[in-house]
């Protein structure tokens, strides 16, 4: 009886996994990607809605919110961190030219982190509009990261380290940030008095 918003960037693993499980136990979900022919396929065969979107832009991801909130209160966000590009932090021959590519890096952590971020603050927003269920919930925001975020790489790559360890900081941030009237502490859990 509630929607759920769900960001994968590939819909695929564990975001189409996550979807097919929230479908089955009831939830609506709306499946938010921008590979139109795969998103809109699994929303189809689970029920749900799919919304293009690139999880960096405002716009986008603020109308795929809307449209998910539309299917009905939305309570539940799940982000599921969707791409890596591997490349070593040295290159094999110690050359600077060989480096790890800055713009390859920044691009990885764009969508990875920032747009975590990005879903996160507008579904928390969304679900801070919405009447506390029986339980005085208003909604969770799920998001996952690699445990490259607490043990590093073998391989010497910094992507999916930083990538992680900064989801998993993002996790850490979002439990003491207030949002205007709200406490995000749990994601829209209790509003607060103005």
């Amino acid at each position: 009886s509630s929607a759920s918003l769900f960001r994968p960037v590939f819909v695929s693993g564990l975001g189409e996994a996550t979807a097919r499980l929230l479908a089955a136990r009831g939830a609506r979900v709306a499946v938010l990607d921008l590979d139109e022919e795969r998103g809109s396929m699994v929303a189809e065969e689970i029920g749900g809605l799919f919304a293009r979107a690139d999880v960096r832009d405002e716009a986008e991801v603020t109308a795929a919110v809307d449209a998910a909130a539309g299917l009905g209160p939305l309570r539940v966000l799940v982000n599921c961190a969707g791409i890596s590009i591997p490349a070593r932090t040295i290159g094999r021959d110690g050359e600077y030219a060989s480096a790890h590519d800055l713009g390859v890096f920044q691009f990885v952590v764009g969508v990875n982190l920032v747009g975590s971020f990005n879903c996160a603050r507008l579904a928390a927003t969304a679900m801070s509009r919405t009447e506390p269920d029986a339980d005085g919930e208003r909604g969770a925001i799920l998001n996952t990261a690699s445990l490259a975020a607490f043990d590093g790489h073998l391989e010497g790559r910094a992507e999916p380290v930083e990538r992680s360890a900064g989801e998993v900081r993002l996790q850490v941030d979002h439990r003491r940030l207030e949002i205007g009237r709200h406490a995000a502490y749990d994601h829209a859990r209790h509003a607060l008095p103005a």
